[in-house]
């Protein structure tokens, strides 16, 4: 085969083969600079306790974005919904995109670290991701992360000494390998587009910034 012919066909070919590779590409990213919280005097280096009884930095996370979630256990009714929702959306992430989602790892903060044991958190954040660490330490070094992440927290007194609850910021980060600040996580939004085989909102925007 030669002349017109062989041309049309090597045109056919190679026309083929940018197409596949198109579809193979993710689509387009916003560039970093354009992250909702980019430039934000957000985060900074603590030291705490894990759920293991493991004193843990922020900083030994550089290189990997991190969902940074402050809560706490014996919150009754936005905690666990929250840690339900965005896990689930990490984890549809991690299936999508296994390579990217191994790259981030989610954090659990206590604002109550008098009842929020090692033990507690133990227990608390295995019940939503396996790779989830669980942080918690003296009612100081708690403050001290709180306010580096413009967390609020208070304590409001219940009926008996244990009762208490705690009125906190709902406020779930991602933040970049470098530690800086991303975007909020919309850990309020149910993950029920997942079932209709649409990525939910915390999956979106996981594949906004990730890369």
């Amino acid at each position: 085969m030669s002349g017109p012919a062989m041309n049309k066909n090597l045109i056919f070919a190679l026309s083929t083969a940018l197409l596949l590779s198109a579809c193979d590409s993710p689509p387009a990213q916003p560039p970093l600079s354009e992250a909702p919280l980019a430039g934000a005097t957000i985060g900074g280096d603590f030291t705490l306790t894990d759920q293991n009884g493991k004193k843990r930095t922020f900083k030994e996370f550089d290189g990997a974005y991190r969902i940074v979630y402050f809560g706490y256990t014996n919150c009754p009714d936005i905690c666990t919904p929250d840690m339900q929702n965005l896990m689930a959306g990490l984890k549809a992430y991690e299936k999508s995109h296994p390579k990217l989602g191994a790259k981030i790892q989610p954090i659990f903060i206590t604002v109550d670290p008098l009842r929020d044991t090692p033990e507690v958190l133990k227990q608390f954040v295995s019940a939503f991701h396996p790779r989830a660490i669980g942080l918690t330490g003296t009612e100081a070094e708690i403050a001290d992360a709180a306010k580096k992440f413009a967390i609020y927290a208070s304590r409001m007194e219940g009926s008996s000494p244990e009762s208490y609850l705690m009125s906190h910021s709902q406020t779930p980060y991602l933040m970049g390998p470098d530690g800086k600040p991303l975007a909020l996580m919309p850990a309020d939004v149910p993950n029920t587009d997942i079932n209709e085989g649409a990525p939910n909102l915390v999956e979106a925007e996981l594949a906004k910034w990730v890369r």
